[in-house]
């Protein structure tokens, strides 16, 4: 809704020219649809429109010509209807991509979470789900659907849920976040900017901000020296493109700045890697060396939640894939039997017909 009122305020000034940033990144499929026919109508009124997008589809939806901008430079300008989307990637990336979802085989083993019966009154109704270790979990759904809400009512943000919470058999009490943390339940919030991040600090500062205690020398003092090391280790290991740990999160792109709020959790040795929305924001470049991180996370051993609206994301690196429809789940799919269609049929239909 407020994405909507940004784009209603622009069309207010009598302009010649409208430049669309990005404007679908928090819109619902029916918004996405309503933002696309008002873009038709300014065309034919005779604006010229500017529009910005990693959503390739979308550029192809309602594009005419298409440029690719890559590292601050002019790459190419080519009609959209003389190229596809592997030629814009390439140009993008600066090479071909043969994989955009490197999911690699991992160990999956026993049951590592079970929540049964959780209860949100108003957010969450009746929800039960599992979790083996080393497994990729999806939680697909539509805008309002929950799947934040619940990722959130489990890390204890709104310490206000009921229901029963098993952790390696061992029923747990989460009342906030940092019994949550306690526990290795680790949370990636799907708005780094505002939850994920402090932007006006470096690298380093962030990675160690949720466990100060561990980074404190004699009299309290914080150990710059090994949270410089703990930085410098996570630039390498999770791939950051920046000079040093001491550089300011403000200054990188938003898939490295992404790959520190990722850095940060890791740093707190989590059991279940909680991430939402991973990939909003960045490029296909950046999208694809963060699946390639989650990969190579799980054949670590770790056991991660993805939460996604982009369907393709969901299919190609998850292991099963829950959908939820008004805070409840709807449904539940294998990797083997997964599709779009099924997917958008369960998260679509009534509560009668899910429960049937």
């Amino acid at each position: 809704q407020k994405q909507m009122v940004e784009i209603a305020k622009a069309l207010t000034f009598d302009a010649n020219i409208i430049i669309f940033d990005e404007p679908t990144a928090s819109l619902t499929q029916r918004e996405v649809s309503a933002l696309f026919e008002i873009i038709g109508n300014l065309k034919k009124e005779g604006l010229g429109i500017v529009y910005i997008s990693h959503r390739l589809e979308e550029i192809f939806e309602i594009c005419d010509r298409v440029t690719v901008i890559r590292d601050g430079q002019y790459i190419s300008t080519k009609k959209v209807g003389d190229t596809n989307k592997d030629e814009l990637v390439a140009d993008m990336v600066g090479r071909k991509m043969g994989n955009y979802y490197p999911k690699a085989e991992a160990k999956i083993g026993k049951e590592l979470l079970r929540v049964e019966h959780y209860y949100d009154e108003g957010f969450l109704e009746d929800i039960s789900f599992s979790l083996k270790k080393g497994e990729i979990l999806g939680f697909a759904g539509l805008a309002g659907a929950g799947r934040t809400e619940l990722m959130e009512s489990l890390c204890g943000f709104t310490g206000k849920a009921a229901g029963k919470v098993m952790l390696e058999g061992k029923e747990i009490v989460i009342r906030d976040y940092k019994d949550a943390m306690a526990n290795g339940l680790v949370y990636v919030s799907e708005d780094r900017g505002k939850f994920g991040l402090i932007v006006d600090m470096s690298i380093e500062q962030n990675i160690s901000l949720p466990q100060l205690e561990k980074f404190a020398g004699k009299m309290g003092m914080i150990n710059t020296k090994k949270e410089q090391e703990t930085g410098d280790r996570y630039i390498k290991d999770v791939g950051i493109k920046a000079p040093a740990a001491d550089f300011l999160v403000a200054n990188l792109s938003g898939g490295n700045q992404q790959k520190v709020s990722v850095s940060k959790a890791l740093a707190l040795n989590p059991k279940i890697l909680i991430l939402d929305e991973p990939t909003r924001g960045v490029d296909v470049n950046a999208k694809a060396e963060i699946h390639k991180i989650i990969s190579d996370l799980t054949q670590k051993g770790l056991t991660i939640i993805m939460i996604s609206s982009e369907l393709p994301e969901l299919l190609g690196m998850c292991d099963r894939i829950y959908v939820m429809k008004d805070g409840y789940i709807a449904g539940c799919f294998d990797r083997e039997e997964v599709t779009q269609e099924k997917i958008l049929t369960v998260a679509l239909e009534s509560k009668k017909q899910a429960k049937a």
